[in-house]
């Protein structure tokens, strides 16, 4: 009874990891086009050079911060793959 459960929740688990992979991604995505249309925005209203110098160094450090939240995520989604295999290769005991 076991098995005939976890073999069909087998394709239920393979198909929920790549949305959730892209439900991050996208995430990250849009963390990242945020940072660059804030730089666009900020560099058009940027008057001097010295003002545009604080846009790039505004812009690097949300970039950064998006990076970081990407890699965190990458490495969720990681160790939920890793979850969803490891479980999958475990022999049943019925």
């Amino acid at each position: 009874m076991k098995f005939k459960f976890a073999f069909a929740l087998f394709p239920l688990i393979m198909l929920g990891t790549p949305i959730y992979a892209q439900i991050d991604q996208s995430l990250c995505v849009q963390c990242l086009a945020t940072a660059k249309e804030e730089l666009k925005k900020c560099i058009d209203e940027a008057i001097s050079q010295e003002d545009k110098r604080s846009c790039h160094e505004k812009h690097e450090k949300h970039a950064t911060t998006c990076e970081n939240e990407c890699k965190i995520e990458r490495a969720a989604e990681s160790a939920i793959i890793g979850d969803d295999i490891s479980a999958t290769h475990r022999t049943p005991r019925d």
